[in-house]
């Protein structure tokens, strides 16, 4: 059931949504120019690697489609880029990913295979299911930019305080998963959204 409404929803999303994806991109053509998508091979199901897509929000750095991190840094956020992560229009691109299969609508976030290294035996109960777009984790840490640029070690506030939680969360949606319990948090993100 899970599978079958993540396909009906994607699909759906992608044309209904067809009209603000184009306007997305030409926004970010005509105010950044090319690439208007950001790729980044990121750890799905099974520890298997798949290539997330969102719209471009940062300046072009060579690594970054490879896990480079850049905690809390905005000094590449682009114009464009800054509107889209507010309101979370750069992730709608990952409709493609969940309508493919790489994706879920609910699920963990996917990460870099750099930080599921860092907790392999957490990952390796997390993995058991697709990574989602939003989850509890999601909503939870909406302003983990802010937290990051405000450290003085970015890469080990993640690593040592975001990371461990954002796991625990993710652990507790494995064992409590239910078809019910993904539409809660659809409807729990889009209040968050747009509160």
């Amino acid at each position: 059931m899970k599978r079958i409404f993540d396909i009906v929803v994607s699909f759906l999303g992608l044309l209904v949504l067809s009209p603000l994806l184009i306007f997305c991109s030409l926004a970010i053509l005509l105010g950044d120019g090319f690439p208007v998508f950001f790729r980044q091979v990121r750890v799905g199901r099974k520890g298997q690697s798949f290539w997330l897509l969102k719209f471009r929000t940062m300046s072009v750095q060579k690594g970054t489609e490879k896990g480079a991190f850049d905690a809390g840094c905005s000094a590449r956020v682009t114009r464009v880029g800054s509107k889209l992560r507010k309101t979370k229009l750069d992730e709608l691109p990952q409709l493609w990913n969940v309508l493919k299969g790489d994706m879920s609508l609910v699920g963990p976030r996917p990460e870099v295979r750099k930080w599921v290294d860092e907790y392999p035996e957490h990952w390796a109960i997390v993995l058991h299911v697709r990574p989602g777009i939003t989850d509890q984790a999601s909503m939870m840490f909406r302003n983990e930019e802010e937290i990051l640029a405000a450290s003085n070690q970015p890469e080990e506030t993640y690593k040592n305080v975001i990371l461990p939680q954002k796991l625990e969360l993710y652990e507790e949606y494995v064992r409590t998963q239910s078809f019910l319990g993904d539409i809660k948090i659809i409807l729990q993100t889009l209040f968050v959204l747009f509160k």
